[in-house]
């Protein structure tokens, strides 16, 4: 009987986490270059008693990888990405990355992200454009062009996939394997007067909130359920008059 309610238990815990990671990526679905939290469970067998109890793991979370919606904006400053590769912008502790393209050019000229972090080429150096020399053209490889001359190349970079990707401030991750520059452009590339929008599919997500909170409201129930069984067993074998 305790077994029962211990399941339960894990249960709505794991349901807990699962409503959080989802109603963040309902929140964010209008975000450009957000990935989705996506949640896994596995089961954990307890074999404490005669036969095995399987409980609920408390899931591990992870990145979505999937593309998000293009949407042409025709601005000179705005990129989307092709394939499977990042942006690399300036973080507080080092490079970090990100699919959001919409990026500005200070006064200085200094290539930057729509929170402030600076744009890096290739070689993981700030991008520095000439604020006089008008709008850029940049190419599928990244290169960009004022005029007839090449002033430097957006950084492309590849994110190991046996990496763990982890949300850093800007609207950007991290990986937990080393990264490394695009160099083969097959498949891959840039596209200017573009953004790439949310990866949330929207109904997809609405669907699991709904699902969530009717498998957390039914695990409520039987926890209680379960509960009242053990109370009255326990009166039903207290000594009479106790």
């Amino acid at each position: 009987m305790q077994n029962s309610l211990y399941v339960n238990l894990s249960a709505q815990i794991a349901l807990d986490k699962r409503v959080t990671a989802t109603a963040n990526n309902v929140a964010n679905m209008a975000t450009a270059g957000f990935r989705a939290e996506e949640t896994k469970f596995s089961t954990l067998l307890a074999q404490a008693t005669k036969g095995a109890v399987a409980f609920v793991g408390t899931g591990d979370t992870y990145l979505s990888r999937a593309s998000g919606q293009i949407t042409k904006t025709d601005s000179p400053l705005d990129v989307a990405i092709q394939g499977d590769a990042w942006l690399g912008v300036g973080g507080a502790s080092g490079p970090v990355y990100t699919r959001d393209g919409r990026l500005t050019m200070d006064a200085t000229g200094q290539l930057r992200t729509l929170t402030g972090q600076p744009v890096l080429d290739p070689g993981g150096s700030p991008l520095l454009l000439d604020p006089q020399a008008g709008p850029p053209t940049i190419g599928r490889d990244g290169s960009i062009y004022q005029g007839t001359n090449q002033v430097g190349a957006l950084g492309l970079y590849i994110l190991d996939k046996k990496g763990t990707l982890s949300r850093a401030p800007g609207n950007a991750v991290t990986s937990s394997l080393p990264v490394r520059p695009v160099q083969d452009f097959t498949g891959i590339g840039i596209v200017q007067g573009y953004t790439e929008g949310s990866n949330v599919n929207p109904i997809m997500e609405m669907t699991k909130l709904i699902t969530i909170q009717r498998a957390f409201e039914s695990a409520a129930t039987a926890t209680s359920e379960a509960e009242s069984s053990l109370q009255s067993a326990v009166k039903s074998l207290s000594p009479q008059g106790s």
